[in-house]
């Protein structure tokens, strides 16, 4: 009698081990046939399970409800600067990708830049070339040349994926490894919730959560190429992280306690890839 209730007991869970052992597996098995994505410029492997097609469908449904829920302000100098920009960003950025044999990456994208009432000194750009600017961060960038370092920035985030690299970090720890269309299909309100977690989307404005220091560093360089192409000087980025820094009045947390880069972190990043991205704004005036 003791045996068999012993068995009984040691049989379900060794089904479970099986279990657990097969769902691993699954999740090896994608992360090596994810590990073929690169980031541009860096070349960093990274996971991204999520199709560019059903991450583009998540931002503008997102992007259609940021705008809805905020004051889009039109018709303004900081309004038309943040378009003007935002197109000779975009303009580089098909070009660099052109040169690189990586115009793949931006297939689908409808690009759109908005800029928002709130007093937030933010900015983000979604998959698919969705940006939006909020008011709160325009004295910080003080001209063109500080919105073309924002503006360059986060679309570089976008470009880099490291939004869908996020989101497939967050699928694999919840349901280990099942695709977006399964997800999708059978519970809607946790897709959506997954990209909010991966892309931090606010009750009333989209609040951007912070992207680790590797994607935030990925970000800053590949953004210094895209401002420098698109004719904008590239020195003006350690000024403008200059000027953040002045104004947070040191308050900043130490690195190891963020998942930014310290503002001296990121200005020294910044000037070891001036030379590099020099070249690229000579070649923008010298084409």
């Amino acid at each position: 009698m003791s045996f068999s209730v012993g068995l009984f007991v040691i049989l379900p869970n060794l089904k479970n081990i099986k279990l657990i052992m097969k769902k691993i597996a699954s999740v090896l098995i994608m992360l090596i046939l994810s590990a073929c994505n690169t980031v541009p410029l860096t070349g960093r492997k990274q996971l991204n399970l999520i199709s560019s097609n059903q991450m583009q469908s998540l931002s503008s449904s997102q992007y259609g409800e940021v705008l809805q829920k905020s004051k889009v302000v039109t018709n303004t100098p900081e309004s038309r600067m943040v378009k003007e920009v935002g197109q000779r960003i975009k303009n580089a950025v098909e070009a660099y990708l052109r040169e690189n044999n990586m115009s793949d990456l931006l297939d689908g994208y409808q690009w759109e830049f908005n800029l928002i009432e709130s007093d937030e000194l933010n900015a983000w750009c979604m998959p698919g070339g969705k940006v939006a600017f909020y008011t709160g961060i325009m004295p910080v960038c003080k001209n063109e040349q500080g919105v073309a370092v924002v503006m360059g920035h986060e679309v570089a985030h976008a470009i880099a994926r490291h939004g869908n690299e996020r989101m497939s970090q967050n699928m694999v720890q919840q349901y280990g490894g099942v695709a977006l269309s399964t997800v999708l299909a059978n519970e809607p309100a946790q897709a959506k919730a997954l990209y909010m977690q991966a892309y931090g989307i606010g009750s009333q404005y989209a609040v951007m959560l912070p992207f680790s220091r590797k994607h935030e560093s990925e970000a800053d360089h590949l953004g210094l190429i895209f401002m420098a192409m698109a004719g904008y000087n590239p020195q003006a980025a350690p000024e403008f992280w200059q000027r953040m820094d002045a104004m947070s009045g040191g308050a900043q947390p130490a690195e190891f306690l963020s998942t930014h880069p310290s503002h001296s972190t990121r200005i020294s990043n910044l000037n070891k890839w001036m030379k590099e991205a020099m070249s690229y704004y000579s070649k923008s005036k010298n084409p």
